[in-house]
């Protein structure tokens, strides 16, 4: 398979970073490219790169990168919290887009984070060059995920539940207790697929080895965020998303349909379409989720 691998400067204010990313297929083919955004924040993008299926089956070649601060990109641990932003990934979005040459004509797929990422980064810079948005298993605001997963949690045997919030009230989610708890809520709804396929356990893995953009931006708790995302919104600014919007998700996850439906309220060009498991369909559900985004990438 055509890949291609490199690293382009980001510049921020005095000083300059890398931003690593992986071409696969040809961006000189006449085909227009999709950009990929990992979720997280703070996993490498290593467990999307199942989406070379894009480019096996249709020919459309597949941009993946590691953002700021994770995978093979700079990493930053000593930044502050305050350092970490949505603007901050918007700019290098912004600047690897031109960097390898399809700022004007590029389609844009974000998973989780990298949908809350994309959605916001659409409705406000608007980048003409932009034909197709997919949104995949995100939420329009940080609010709503966290409900909708304390909601999951009320599932739980009590005892079970007490436990975990036991552990995030008093600080201990780094115990053996809690991490094991977690795994178990998240087999149900993260990933149905087990055992966990080898890239998914390696992102996650990627953010246990360096925290900084995740504990800055989340925090260190699943159920109640505690980053800077906490009062992330970007519900009011849906309306302003100008290109054809896919939004996908699952009844089983953090982004099940009442968390979705501002996307599909408020998105004039949406189409939407809803997955059998919880967070990953390309793990879960694989030849219809490639599917679905094969035919709707396809249109023009």
């Amino acid at each position: 398979m055509n890949s291609t691998t490199g690293t382009v400067d980001f510049k921020v204010g005095d000083e300059t970073y890398q931003t690593w990313y992986n071409i696969v297929g040809d961006l000189k083919s006449g085909k227009r490219p999709l950009v990929t955004l990992h979720g997280g924040p703070g996993m490498s993008h290593i467990y999307m790169i199942s989406h070379t299926e894009i480019y096996s089956l249709y020919g459309i070649p597949v941009i993946f990168y590691d953002q700021l601060g994770i995978g093979k990109s700079t990493h930053l641990r000593d930044k502050p919290a305050e350092f970490w932003t949505p603007e901050l990934f918007m700019d290098e979005l912004d600047n690897l887009l031109v960097q390898l040459g399809v700022e004007s004509d590029f389609d844009l797929l974000g998973h989780s984070w990298g949908g809350m990422l994309a959605a916001d980064y659409v409705a406000q810079r608007q980048p003409p060059g932009l034909h197709r948005l997919v949104i995949s298993s995100s939420p329009p605001s940080e609010q709503l995920w966290d409900e909708s997963m304390l909601g999951y949690l009320e599932a739980f045997p009590v005892e079970f539940k007490e436990m975990v919030l036991k552990h995030e009230r008093e600080g201990t989610v780094s115990s053996a207790e809690y991490q094991a708890a977690i795994q178990v809520f998240m087999n149900k709804h993260t990933c149905q697929t087990m055992p966990w396929p080898e890239e998914l356990v390696a992102s996650f893995a990627s953010m246990e080895e360096d925290p900084t953009v995740s504990n800055a931006m989340s925090g260190t708790a699943q159920f109640h965020s505690t980053g800077s995302l906490r009062t992330w919104s970007v519900i009011d600014r849906l309306h302003r998303i100008p290109c054809p919007t896919l939004v996908t998700n699952g009844p089983e996850e953090g982004a099940q349909d009442y968390v979705i439906a501002p996307f599909i309220e408020k998105i004039p060009k949406v189409k939407w379409v809803r997955f059998a498991k919880s967070h990953i369909a390309f793990f879960e559900d694989r030849d219809y989720y490639f599917k679905a985004i094969g035919d709707f990438l396809r249109v023009d």
